[in-house]
């Protein structure tokens, strides 16, 4: 099992989950980040840590393409270990808004450590 990140991220990337990863498994995206589950630790500790309930653990159904996207994105993305202040500024706003990966996915790299 891992857990992944899926599109309640978008546009909300608030990062607690980052600061408590004991093994930096979190890596960042333009507007979103993503974990590489072949380093994630199955810890858990990050999922109630995202105000934006975006980190699930694989097991729950549907999650597949999710999964696929992180492996996917981990490996072309920075890694970053700690939180930085790019929270957007209406994260809020988008937090729970459905349809944000058809929205405003986009596959550039952010900025990392």
């Amino acid at each position: 099992m891992t857990y992944v990140v899926t599109d309640a991220c978008i546009r909300c990337k608030y990062m607690d989950c980052v600061e408590v990863c004991p093994v930096d498994c979190f890596y960042e995206g333009e507007n979103m980040l993503v974990i590489n589950p072949s380093e994630c630790i199955d810890c858990g500790v990050c999922e109630p840590e995202c105000p934006a309930e975006a980190i699930l653990p694989d097991t729950e159904n549907g999650l597949e393409q999710w999964l696929e996207l992180n492996a996917t994105f981990s490996s072309q993305w920075p890694n970053v270990t700690r939180k930085a202040d790019q929270t957007p500024a209406d994260a809020d706003e988008h937090k729970g808004e459905e349809g944000k990966y058809d929205k405003y996915f986009s596959p550039e790299p952010g900025a990392g450590d």
